[in-house]
């Protein structure tokens, strides 16, 4: 059966449009302004596309075949997992008031948000989210550092523990009023936590693991310089977008 009937379309499109209208008109609270919301939202939905597929099919193009799955699953999994970590103890620890170099547990499970909490201009609920995608995106990025060398559960085990340990006290310097943030230190495009801590960390990891098994005498191409185009186009897009609408 075809899902996409003239009906089904209505039906699609008609539940995207109340969903989607429900999430920006939020209660007239003084602070919180609507138009703000939308765009925040706009941009969270952008820099969770560049993860999912954006960066999976990135790598899933400059593996072996036979990996494509297992590098598409790493990426999907993960995501899983550093969302359950931002919900319960990560948000808390990154924008929590605490100290200059970490967060207190005042916020864990999301305790202290509720409808009318706001960030800013936005709920808080929003930001969260919107800060979240980029806490899935980061270590997401060291997969590529690497892919085909660890086991899956390695890989898991060791991306949690480093966006506790490194992701997010970063967080907390430079966006969540700690010791960076005191020094005047502005960070609009995650250039010091994003980008700085995922290269610093995957550099480090390569240099652990050593080069590839028979490295550089026989070097195996990538098997679909496509699906790495696809990716590739995806994470710039979605970037760009992102970047563009917050500084709207």
């Amino acid at each position: 059966m075809d899902f996409f009937t003239s009906r089904n379309k209505i039906n699609f499109f008609s539940v995207f449009s109340f969903l989607f209208l429900t999430m920006i008109s939020f209660p007239a609270f003084a602070e919180i302004n609507n138009g703000d919301s939308a765009w925040i939202l706009t941009s969270t939905a952008l820099v969770l596309f560049m993860t999912l597929p954006g960066l999976a099919l990135f790598y899933a193009g400059l593996v072996n075949s036979k990996n494509v799955v297992s590098v598409l699953m790493q990426h999907f999994s993960l995501a899983c997992v550093v969302s359950i970590i931002w919900v319960v103890v990560g948000y808390s620890l990154a924008f929590y008031k605490g100290n200059a170099w970490i967060g207190g547990f005042g916020n864990m499970f999301m305790n202290s948000i509720e409808l009318e909490t706001s960030s800013g201009s936005i709920p808080e609920s929003i930001f969260a989210t919107f800060q979240m995608t980029f806490a899935i995106i980061t270590p997401a990025l060291m997969i590529g550092a690497f892919v085909e060398r660890i086991k899956f559960s390695a890989m898991l085990i060791f991306l949690s523990l480093w966006v506790l340990i490194v992701y997010v006290p970063v967080t907390h310097w430079v966006w969540g009023g700690g010791i960076l943030s005191s020094w005047g230190t502005m960070d609009f495009a995650g250039g010091i936590v994003v980008h700085a801590t995922a290269g610093t960390a995957a550099l480090v990891t390569a240099l652990t693991l050593g080069k590839r098994r028979g490295f550089p005498k026989s070097i195996t191409p990538p098997h679909s310089p496509i699906l790495t185009m696809i990716g590739a186009s995806m994470l710039w897009i979605g970037d760009g977008l992102a970047l563009m609408l917050v500084q709207l």
